[in-house]
């Protein structure tokens, strides 16, 4: 019998290819609520998902129940999938770390030098007929330091694309040597060191227990004053109250978010804020990377599924 699997979160086409040239069955459904994908997880092998779908402890206990053998998440992130269940369970899930890393990379360095140049007021001014030049005044990248918490994939490349731009490039990574974040390209720093010296302050951490609102209030008065904070990785790393009360009160220069602890963020205060830029999670948005995340999800389940069924 033919395996099947389930793609409960819109992808790029070449997912359900890939997976019917391998023999497969495959049904497209986005937009389940988790109850309506427990009630229909049960008739597959596989699921497939990016960030919309959330994978809770009763859907996997209810695929369980049927023949559910695998979760795959086109993408990096697994917080929305219930890992340590699955584990209880006897179901893979499998991810595509590192494939939409370039994508996060870039945007993260083009939100620095929208925050440096004060382009998103510079956007919205000539857009609405006013030239003006005296309030926009920004900085230059070159010569600064970013702070990078984390030296995973996104990190690496935003170190890189970084030192291209003449920035001096500090690193903090709790799972590295120092010598593995010198041959990365970066001066391994204590966090105490990157909090109080850097300019730009960019997250590449997954969200856990651990790292949950790791820029607090306490951990933003450490940081240096009109110091930039950028997250492209994962809301919730980020205290939000906090942050509008930093931005509000000059402490810190700026800030751009591409994630929120919810999503969409409704009437955040910190969206009423100027020096407060953000983009709806598109950090991986671009077409080269939903790409490879879609071809690389389906070739997992074909791996394993191949062997399973």
């Amino acid at each position: 019998m033919a395996p099947s699997v389930l793609l409960s979160d819109k992808i790029e086409s070449v997912c359900p290819d890939l997976l019917k040239k391998a023999g497969f069955s495959v049904t497209e459904k986005s937009g389940l609520s988790p109850e309506a994908l427990a009630q229909e997880i049960g008739l597959y092998d596989g699921l497939v998902v990016r960030s919309a779908t959330t994978v809770t402890r009763e859907v996997l206990a209810a695929g369980k129940k049927g023949s559910l053998k695998i979760v795959g998440r086109a993408g990096a992130g697994l917080d929305n999938i219930d890992v340590a269940a699955a584990q209880e369970l006897g179901i893979k899930v499998v991810n595509t770390p590192g494939l939409n890393a370039n994508a996060v990379a870039e945007l993260t360095v083009a939100l620095a030098i929208v925050l440096s140049r004060k382009l998103w007021v510079a956007f919205s001014s000539i857009k609405e007929g006013r030239w003006e030049k005296k309030g926009l005044v920004g900085t230059e990248l070159s010569g600064k330091v970013i702070g990078l918490v984390g030296l995973g994939y996104v990190g690496r490349l935003v170190a890189k694309k970084a030192k291209g731009l003449d920035m001096s490039v500090w690193a903090y990574d709790p799972f590295l040597k120092p010598e593995d974040i010198a041959k990365a390209g970066a001066e391994p720093k204590s966090l105490a060191e990157i909090w109080a010296g850097s300019d730009y302050i960019s997250l590449h951490l997954p969200k856990t227990p651990d790292t949950l609102n790791l820029l607090s209030a306490e951990t933003i008065a450490k940081l240096k004053k009109g110091a930039f904070v950028i997250n492209c990785a994962r809301g919730g790393l980020v205290d939000e109250k906090a942050l509008h009360e930093a931005l509000a009160s000059g402490h810190l220069g700026g800030a751009a978010l591409d994630v929120f602890d919810q999503e969409p963020p409704g009437a955040s205060p910190l969206l009423a804020l100027p020096n407060f830029v953000a983009t709806p999670h598109v950090g991986a948005s671009s077409l080269e990377a939903q790409l490879n995340v879609a071809e690389e999800v389906a070739r997992l389940l074909v791996d394993f599924l191949g062997s399973k069924v």
